[in-house]
């Protein structure tokens, strides 16, 4: 018998919510198979199994919070599924003990598989409950509308709220999540790329003669609100803006982008911003620090946070010992976190131990951003959109791609000549980017 344990997702967090159950009492299951979903401030992730065998017990229903290291389920032997548990409300009836089921479920990780010659069809009813989130098939059920008809823009086809609200209110498909109209002879503005396409929220309807809807916060909402209160309220912010040219960076990047598609990475901005940003923590440690009551906490490895946009939040996965990386292992690091924080593959380590933080309003279309410090660090770097504009170079005006980049820094450590010092020292390696440093 192995007990399952609600994992800590983070060095300051405390309990965990199941958000959905993925397996069902009376289900096989494989080692690392992912087992259930929870939702935390720094990271809604599917959790995997800590060992093989039979689902034998649920013992958290989905929408309950508990500390971490409770036991959450049990895995056993088929002979130790307890008759008396139910399933959650939203699971499909568990197999009968020591019975294989007639059809093979797939979990939505495993949707773009090809069955197993044994496997009988999905029916409808399976598919819906797989492609959707409690909540989405509430709102089908109020408004009549079926899942099934629905393009769902979320992982795998998966139907998100925003996809069925725009289904009802314009009474057709939604558009993928990102995606905009193509206008003929217009040129895509140049923006500080991020891995993946920044994800939409979600939006709000209201009925008729209806005024204010008000809507409980997720999990992830709430814990990500209380942390950035706590930012707020722990360290005196100060920021300090630059403006850098992008120049020689752009085209490096447009030198260099096939022969890294080539090896698998996509080479965005952000992996020579991450680079550079490494370089000065080294030089300027203080930078890379943090407050420990009256004493100064002085760390030696960089472990580089990413902020990533998600449908209802943000994470920031980490790339440990970050400095230890060349350009393009920082890519490869850079687009393979983000792409698993938005399917929620991320391990629980992946969100922890960041010593500094680079978050990038620029994809949006920022011309600059003020961010709050990811605690207990001391400073995050805000990168602004990345856009040509008129510029003066030796007494005369040319286009160039300029963008802001923002140090905000705890003024109890990081004073204003220290983030002067280290956004210089940003601003001018970005400038005269080495070829050798790729």
């Amino acid at each position: 018998m192995t007990n399952v344990v609600m994992p800590q997702m983070g060095e300051s967090i405390a309990e965990g919510t199941i958000v959905r159950w993925i397996k069902k009492v009376g289900d096989t299951i494989d080692r690392d198979e992912p087992l259930f979903e929870i939702s935390t401030d720094k990271v809604d992730a599917e959790i995997p199994s800590p060992a093989a065998g039979i689902l034998t017990e649920i013992r958290v229903k989905e929408g309950e919070t508990v500390p971490v290291n409770s036991i959450v389920a049990t895995i056993g032997a088929a002979g130790d599924v307890k008759a008396a548990d139910a399933p959650p409300s939203d699971a499909l009836p568990a197999a009968a003990a020591g019975q294989p089921e007639t059809a093979v479920k797939r979990s939505e990780w495993e949707v773009d598989e090809e069955p197993e010659e044994e496997t009988e069809p999905e029916s409808r009813e399976d598919v819906r409950r797989q492609k959707s989130s409690p909540l989405v098939r509430k709102i089908a059920q109020e408004h009549n509308v079926d899942l099934t008809q629905i393009q769902g823009t979320g992982l795998s086809g998966r139907v998100t709220k925003q996809d069925i609200l725009g289904y009802i209110q314009l009474g057709k498909k939604p558009e993928p999540a990102g995606k905009e109209p193509e206008q003929p002879g217009k040129k895509p503005e140049r923006r500080a790329e991020a891995p993946s396409t920044p994800a939409t929220p979600p939006s709000v309807t209201f009925k008729p003669g209806e005024n204010t809807r008000v809507v409980a916060m997720s999990v992830m909402r709430k814990k990500i609100a209380e942390h950035m209160v706590l930012s707020a309220h722990t360290s005196p912010h100060v920021y300090s803006v630059y403006e850098v040219n992008f120049a020689r960076v752009s085209a490096l990047r447009d030198k260099k982008k096939a022969d890294y598609e080539a090896a698998g990475a996509k080479l965005t901005f952000t992996a020579f911003i991450a680079k550079v940003a490494i370089d000065a923590l080294r030089q300027f440690p203080i930078v890379n620090a943090s407050i420990d009551g009256d004493n100064i906490v002085y760390k030696k490895d960089i472990n580089l946070g990413i902020a990533v946009a998600l449908e209802n939040g943000l994470i920031v996965p980490v790339i440990r010992n970050a400095d230890e990386k060349n350009l393009l292992g920082l890519t490869r690091a850079i687009n393979d976190l983000a792409n698993r924080a938005r399917t929620k593959k991320l391990n629980p380590d992946e969100v922890q131990a960041g010593t500094f933080t680079i978050t990038n309003p620029g994809i949006f279309g920022a011309l600059y951003g003020l961010p709050l410090i990811n605690q207990p660090q001391v400073a995050i770097l805000g990168v602004g959109t990345i856009e040509k504009r008129a510029v003066v170079i030796d007494d005369a005006i040319a286009i160039r791609p300029l963008c802001h980049i923002t140090l905000g820094h705890d003024h109890r450590l990081v004073d204003g000549a220290d983030a002067g010092r280290f956004l210089a020292f940003v601003k001018e390696r970005l400038e005269n980017f080495d070829e050798g440093w790729l």
